[in-house]
């Protein structure tokens, strides 16, 4: 069993260490606020509560180590996990600590969906043993960690943090370029972007849009990816349908100012209660729960 690190003890940070803490791995945890880091067993236990016995969730938390320090928590790590801030700056920080005080070997990761991590390491010394993992929200729950090479990563790292994340139950895919937004929030915010355009132009309004993905396409995307489906019905039906579409979908650069509004007027979504869609408190917890239990359902179906 390895000895992990995680650097940050929030929603992100408790999943992975609840993650490789139920591999067996013995894992320290640390945060810069005492009051986090203090809550992160109550919350790995409140996470554990509908995916086992409170037997082998108290035999996970024995895995599970807080540190007050980060140069404690990494001393010897031999994988690190920062799951900090999504600000560049904060990250830079957090690494060149961790380089400072890991032994040379450790492996070092960041769970980062929205900065390139080529950026985020382009001032460590030790680049050859550095990479991206996205985790998925919630982490113990979604399967999927992309691992992401930067252009100084050795393979042989990057083949090791896959293993890793494969005997701990994940579902890792290497992604060989640092591109913006990796694999999954690349095709995530091309749907997200035509779907805001079908809503800002008048064609439908969100809640069709919504619908029209819950109750079609969308039922099979866990069992059918995209590319197999177009192999399902042929690359030559693919390619008609491609002649007569794609010219017509959104392919504006930047975002919608439809989006920009929403933003601008505070309609930010469920946490305002108006965003494309006009939410009560007792909706929106509604939609959370529905998401949790239809995972848990999910992971027992996908088995067969």
């Amino acid at each position: 069993m390895s000895k992990i690190a995680v650097i940050g003890g929030g929603l992100m940070g408790h999943g992975i260490a609840l993650t490789m803490a139920r591999a067996g791995h013995d894992v320290a945890v640390t945060d810069p606020s005492a009051e986090a880091l203090a809550s992160v067993p109550a919350r790995i236990a409140e996470s554990l509560k509908p995916l086992m016995a409170a037997d082998e969730a108290e035999a996970v938390l024995g895995h599970v180590f807080l540190c007050p320090t980060l140069s404690e928590a990494v001393s010897e790590a031999d994988f690190v996990f920062e799951a900090g801030p999504e600000k560049l700056d904060i990250k830079h920080a957090i690494f060149a600590d961790i380089e400072a005080h890991a032994p040379t070997d450790t492996i070092l990761a960041s769970n980062t969906s929205v900065i390139q991590i080529t950026k985020i390491m382009a001032h460590l010394k030790g680049q050859h043993r550095a990479m991206g993992t996205h985790w998925w929200n919630p982490p113990h729950m979604i399967p999927l960690v992309e691992v992401v090479k930067t252009e100084w990563t050795d393979p042989a790292h990057a083949q090791s943090m896959f293993d890793l994340l494969a005997d701990a139950g994940k579902t890792p895919v290497m992604v060989e370029k640092d591109v913006p937004g990796f694999i999954g929030n690349r095709l995530q915010h091309a749907l997200w972007r035509e779907a805001i355009s079908l809503v800002e132009n008048g064609i439908c309004d969100a809640e069709a849009v919504d619908t029209v993905i819950k109750a079609s396409f969308g039922r099979r995307l866990a069992v059918l990816g995209p590319l197999e489906n177009a192999d399902l019905v042929g690359t030559d039906l693919t390619l008609d349908i491609h002649e007569n579409v794609l010219f017509d979908l959104e392919d504006r650069q930047g975002p919608s100012p439809y989006l920009q509004q929403l933003v601008k007027e505070g309609r930010l979504g469920m946490k305002s209660g108006q965003g494309f869609r006009t939410w009560s408190e007792q909706e929106a917890k509604k939609v959370r729960a529905k998401v949790g239990s239809h995972l848990q359902k999910l992971e027992t179906i996908l088995k067969d």
